[in-house]
């Protein structure tokens, strides 16, 4: 999203941004990416004024929780680029630098998932019990929700669910209400046989404070499913 708004902007600020904030997922830090690449790419002087008028009385105050701010910030990052220039062969002179260009080279081409394609989206939208099974044709699924607290007083508290896949124990999933240790994903598996599956979530630790929501289930196959004919049935 970062790159398709820096190839679609064509250096525009605020084409670059907007562009990069409606591609969507995580709607902050992408746009703030972009801003931040093209104004290194330009120079802090040629940004336009509507985008720094922000910054004015702010850049000597600290980030919230740490000692540094804008300006320590600046420097800092200005110190690493003139030695990473100097690491790596290039010379910094009074008013300008030299930087020595590297020979391009290929990488390994990876991929993720290969050959893993998602076929289904079952939407759940419920309250599970102590257990909870559901069937499905394919590879592999993901099973998403959160475990919750009946009342935001409760101290924080995480299920132990077992995981059977066809009947077999597949892990004790730890399902926290924390903010910091939850699952969004409550659990999954790939690279199982095509075909049909069984899967069955037993809580070992019930606790009728707390709660998990179902929210969806994605299945995963091998075999890549024609969306307009599955969505024209």
């Amino acid at each position: 999203y970062v790159v398709i708004g820096l190839l679609y902007g064509k250096g525009d600020f605020a084409k670059s941004m907007e562009i990069a904030t409606r591609c969507g997922q995580d709607s902050d830090c992408n746009p703030s990416s972009v801003g931040g690449i093209l104004g290194t790419i330009v120079g802090y002087n040629n940004i336009p004024e509507y985008w720094k008028k922000g910054l004015e009385g702010s850049e000597d105050m600290n980030f919230k929780y740490t000692t540094m701010s804008l300006n320590d910030v600046y420097k800092l990052s200005y110190e690493h680029a003139l030695k990473s220039i100097t690491k790596n062969g290039g010379k910094v002179n009074v008013q300008d630098v030299v930087i020595t260009p590297q020979k391009v080279q290929s990488v390994k081409l990876e991929q993720g998932f290969e050959g893993v394609y998602a076929v289904d989206k079952v939407v759940l939208n419920k309250t599970m019990g102590v257990t909870y099974e559901f069937e499905f044709e394919g590879t592999g699924f993901s099973l998403r929700g959160a475990a919750n607290k009946n009342q935001s007083a409760l101290p924080e508290f995480s299920y132990n669910a077992q995981v059977y896949i066809d009947g077999k124990l597949m892990e004790t999933a730890h399902l926290s209400t924390s903010f910091r240790y939850r699952r969004h994903e409550l659990t999954w598996k790939y690279g199982l046989a095509e075909g049909k599956h069984k899967v069955k979530i037993a809580l070992t630790n019930p606790d009728n404070n707390y709660h998990i929501r179902l929210a969806d289930c994605l299945i995963y196959s091998s075999k890549k499913r024609d969306g307009i004919m599955a969505h024209s049935k």
